[in-house]
């Protein structure tokens, strides 16, 4: 286990960190006092500009120049780093982002402020995006509704990309590494007087891995995928400026089921954004805004002995939206804004009864000011209405108050809500080896009775009656509450406070009996859930050279109607299968599952100017989590089996030649942590190599 190693890396960090001093010292004396105070701004929080020091919401900006540090190719591997963040493989494959306990669906991600789509299972696979042509990327945690609507419950997660930048420039880079993964990717660059370009293209392809060599299955099978990433900007005045970007996006990869199962999947996603912008007066600016998107997936199986076709499926999700938006800033210290939209999203999918249509009216609006020269205050509600569910309203109020140069308190408070996804309402599917069946919400009152008429049915336990209203969305209200203090310029502290309380959250249940032993399931409004704990963070810049960071989560994950089991007495254990059973107490209830109570982060980064080299450690800790329930009570208590903690520890160097060049040399999971039973998103050890040549 790695975390037997936590000295060795330890004293490699203080001789390093110690020699580097003692060498810098006597070459540089004084860049020893040197620090870089340059104010952060963020987007994503108040869809206006914003330094990341003022805000009065959980915020957290991930810089280009440590993106480029730590040598990282996959957005999941970055977020994984975050404090309150982590990277959750789902059953297809894919990686999505916990944030303060909230399952990946209630996270919305952003590339330049609009959304992606493409979540078949509730998750967005994050392991899809390059960090490549990333600019920076910014997280906003908290109930995020009253800007942007579904999706954004427990937050949002904004990528922003490379602006044009003056003159002809660009770079390429390329890494290869373990199981011949290999990622190469070139930008180039373009800008003068009116006009600017940039274009972005990635190739990254690896032959997978495999974490459990008694069978004949990979973990991950063999893949390559493309992005292809291009920008326009045009000022037709000073007032005026265009925005055009396109996105496209493929990936092919093997897809073994077993030793006789064997095909391909493939996916394809494009996205095309237009903004146009104009500038009134010195108070008065709008934009006008168009957005589409498209993901495209389909996979097949064939029967290697014969060749015949055991199975096919698809997934063609469509989104388009026009927004329109208007600021009006009286003063420095005020700032207005309101804006309204259309979402049109159409799905075309494998085993639905219907080609759904979402159609989605919106419109919003928030006020940004200093009251006095300590107070700031956000107000802003936005209102959705929809063509198949209930409407919602999401409003949200934030404060942040300076008590002096050194400490600020903050705190928020917003309405989030996660309207039922297209499988919750339309899925109907039948296991073809077990027997079993899911249906839709909406698919119930024509599924069933088809299903009594086959002779399926042996006992309706949910009437269908009960299925004539809607499914109401899952709702929650999002607290926060922190401070922030500063001790001097180089060592700042952050500590958040946090509770999400979750209403109307949609589950399956089982709504009949099938005469072939199997049952029927669907989805309802049921349960209620809350995550709550706390958030630290800590920056120590003590100069040009060195930065050491470093975070803390502690979470409590749990279901109220789960607690109130536990404490009427309700629910029983046994310690094994031949054991009596025995009464469980409320403390034995451990929470939601595939959640740790406590998450760690520390990360180190280095500079020696004298020869041209930066390098970093970085580690992240997670205490045990329980992915099941294995004694049989359908609960996670402390008598389950539980995944243990562990750590994994990164490293790199990077070594810049004739200015241009530069050589990178790191090993991801220095010490070849591995679980292959429970964790099927760490592959091991990683060693790699990279080179960039800027030009």
């Amino acid at each position: 286990m790695i975390l037997n190693n936590k000295y060795l890396s330890l004293y490699f960090l203080l001789f390093f960190v110690n020699y580097s001093f003692s060498q810098e010292t006597k070459v540089i004396a004084k860049d020893s006092t040197t620090t870089e105070n340059l104010d952060e701004v963020i987007i994503t929080a108040t869809r206006t500009i914003r330094q990341l020091s003022s805000l009065p919401l959980p915020a957290q900006i991930i810089s280009k120049k440590d993106i480029k540090r730590s040598n990282s190719i996959r957005l999941n591997d970055i977020l994984n780093e975050q404090t309150g963040l982590i990277t959750v493989p789902d059953f297809g494959g894919g990686e999505g982002i916990q944030l303060q306990g909230l399952d990946s669906q209630y996270t919305l991600i952003l590339v330049d402020g609009v959304p992606l789509v493409g979540r078949s299972a509730g998750t967005l696979d994050l392991s899809r995006i390059t960090v490549g042509n990333i600019k920076q990327i910014e997280v906003v945690k908290g109930a995020s509704s009253s800007l942007y609507g579904s999706e954004a419950l427990g937050g949002a997660i904004n990528i922003i990309t490379e602006n044009p930048k003056y003159g002809f420039n660009g770079n390429a880079n390329f890494r290869v590494g373990a199981f011949n993964t290999s990622d190469l990717s070139t930008t180039l660059n373009y800008k003068k007087k009116a006009l600017g370009i940039t274009t972005f293209l990635n190739r990254y392809s690896s032959d997978g891995y495999d974490l459990n060599e008694n069978d004949d299955l990979k973990t991950v099978d063999p893949f390559s995928n493309y992005t292809f990433n291009t920008k326009i900007t045009y000022n037709f005045t000073e007032a005026t400026n265009l925005f055009v970007s396109g996105r496209y996006y493929t990936q092919n990869q093997d897809y073994i089921a077993s030793s006789t199962l064997k095909g391909e999947s493939d996916i394809n996603e494009w996205n095309s954004h237009v903004k146009l912008s104009h500038k009134y007066s010195k108070k008065w600016s709008s934009y006008f805004e168009f957005y589409a998107t498209r993901y495209k997936a389909k996979d097949y199986l064939d029967n290697v002995n014969d060749g015949s076709r055991f199975s096919n499926s698809y997934y063609n999700q469509l989104l388009i939206r026009p927004e329109i938006r208007a600021t009006y800033s009286p003063n420095d210290t005020n700032n207005f804004i309101g804006g309204l939209g259309y979402n049109h999203e159409t799905l075309n999918r494998t085993d639905f009864t219907a080609k759904p249509k979402f159609n989605s009216p919106y419109i919003y609006a928030q006020y940004d000011g200093d009251l006095t020269e300590k107070l700031n205050v956000i107000l802003g509600a936005r209102f959705d209405s929809h063509n198949k569910y209930k409407s919602q309203f999401s409003p949200k109020a934030a404060i942040r108050y300076k008590l002096n140069d050194k400490l600020a308190i903050k705190g928020s408070v917003g309405y989030g809500f996660k309207a039922p996804d297209f499988r919750q309402l339309y899925f109907d599917f039948t296991n073809a080896t077990v027997g079993y069946t899911v249906l839709g919400y909406n698919a119930v009152s024509m599924a069933i009775p088809a299903l009594e008429t086959q002779g399926q049915i042996a006992n309706i336990i949910v009437p269908v009656s009960e299925f004539e209203d809607e499914l109401n969305p899952e709702n929650s209200i999002s607290i926060n509450v922190g401070m922030d203090y500063k001790f001097y310029t180089a060592l700042k502290f952050g500590l958040n406070l946090f509770r999400n309380n979750i209403d109307d959250l949609i589950d399956p249940r089982i709504i009949a009996n099938k005469t072939n032993g199997q049952n029927v399931f669907s989805y309802y409004n049921v349960n209620k859930v809350y995550t709550e704990g706390l958030e630290f963070n800590s920056t120590w810049k003590p100069n040009n050279r060195l930065k050491i960071s470093g975070g803390y989560q502690l979470l409590f994950a749990k279901d109220a109607t789960a607690e109130n089991a536990f404490e009427n007495g309700e629910v029983f254990a046994r310690e094994n299968p031949s054991s009596p059973s025995f009464q469980l107490k409320k403390e034995d209830y451990f929470g939601l599952f595939n959640r740790s109570r406590h998450m760690a982060n520390l990360k180190v980064f280095y500079t020696i100017p004298k020869w041209d080299v930066n390098t970093n450690l970085r580690s992240t800790y997670r205490s045990r989590y329980g992915l099941l329930d294995s004694n049989g009570n359908t609960y996670l208590d402390s008598y389950d089996d539980f995944v243990n903690g562990y750590a994994i520890i990164d490293f790199a160097i990077n070594k810049t030649f004739y200015k241009n060049y530069e050589f990178g040399f790191g090993i991801d999971n220095l010490f070849g942590f591995t679980d292959a039973q429970n964790i099927s998103n760490i592959a091991g050890r990683i060693i790699y190599g990279k080179l960039n040549i800027q030009f």
